[in-house]
């Protein structure tokens, strides 16, 4: 026969698992009887789970919040989800970096060795965070991150489009389908940027270093060879991908850097100023200073602002306004040219 402390722990593993468990399914599940039921409820209620019973034929218990958290049970997956999270917590802008590196401690020192190893065979970095959209399987991050730990050169289908099949199919001219190679990589970090998975590795058939979102991929095994780890261009993968979010190939900074005087007063720039410097010139005025993968880029987003803008440097930045206003006017006079049609 079991023991009352094994019976607790299978009965509120049942509990969490669905809304509402009759109590005769609860005692066929446990192999014991009602009464014994009844009792480790009230067991578990002295905890401090909060656990509601109904009455009747149909009655049963459900799991509910109660006013204090008590000790809770996860299954192999959802440990390590909550590790992971816990790994990537500072993504969230949320000042909890000292609480969940506690809270991750303290899992880690109840995790079975098998999790652990899983768990340590994903390196997540944390970048910035933004809006979350497609999620990677678990299953994908444990074969990439496997790879990675054992140094194994990656194979894997990835569509050249979002929202395609993961199959890397393509349509030729005449229409046929056509099935693209593998790619083949030597996979060197897996992270989290902006709510999103990325694999940074070396792409043997293109030579050189790619950034490929996890959701998209669909590895094929068997894994190739094994292989010698290069070194990334900017040191690490954080950096390595800000920089190529940027449209960077070195470091993690801005390719074109500029600075412009607005006609606004800073209070009303610097909420939309990015990681750009805003300084105050006067009660009307104030200076930006900011980086884009591009001098048009950085025109068109200074315009948003919607007042006079005084270019301070560099000449790259006032050519690329003068670019924007022959466009600008090229737009407008074809639209009245054909409205006065």
């Amino acid at each position: 026969m079991s023991t009352p402390t094994a019976r607790h722990l299978q009965l509120l593993s049942l509990l969490q698992t669905r809304r509402v468990w009759p109590g005769a399914l609860l005692a066929e599940r446990l192999e014991v009887s009602h009464r014994t039921v009844r009792r480790d409820v009230d067991g578990l209620r002295a905890m401090g789970y909060n656990i509601h019973a109904t009455m009747g034929p149909e009655g049963g218990y459900r799991l509910d919040a109660g006013a204090r958290l008590p000790p809770l049970l996860f299954d192999e997956d959802q440990v390590i989800a909550l590790a992971l999270a816990l790994q990537t917590a500072t993504a969230t802008g949320a000042d909890v970096g000292e609480s969940a590196a506690r809270a991750l401690a303290t899992v880690r020192q109840l995790m079975p060795s098998h999790l652990r190893h899983r768990l340590d065979a994903l390196p997540a970095a944390a970048t910035s965070a933004g809006d979350p959209t497609d999620l990677a399987s678990p299953d994908v991050l444990s074969a990439i991150a496997d790879a990675i730990h054992h140094r194994q050169i990656l194979r894997f289908d990835h569509p050249r489009h979002p929202g395609s099949a993961g199959s890397s199919e393509t349509r030729s001219a005449a229409g046929s389908i056509e099935i693209s190679p593998p790619r083949r990589v030597e996979p060197h970090h897996l992270l989290t940027a902006r709510q999103r998975w990325y694999l940074v590795a070396w792409d043997l058939d293109r030579h050189d270093w790619r950034i490929f979102r996890a959701d998209r991929v669909s590895p094929r095994v068997p894994t190739g060879p094994e292989f010698t780890r290069r070194a990334l261009p900017t040191g690490d993968a954080a950096s390595f991908v800000g920089a190529r979010f940027k449209g960077s190939t070195g470091s993690d900074t801005w390719p074109c850097r500029g600075k412009v005087i607005l006609d606004l007063p800073a209070r009303a720039v610097a909420p939309f100023a990015g990681d750009g410097t805003v300084e105050e010139l006067g009660s009307a005025c104030c200076s930006l200073e900011i980086g884009s993968w591009s001098w048009i880029g950085m025109a068109a987003s200074l315009n948003r602002f919607d007042c006079a803008v005084d270019v301070v440097f560099p000449t790259d930045l006032a050519d690329a306004f003068a670019i924007l206003a022959a466009r600008n006017t090229t737009t407008a006079d074809t639209w009245y040219g054909r409205r006065s049609e």
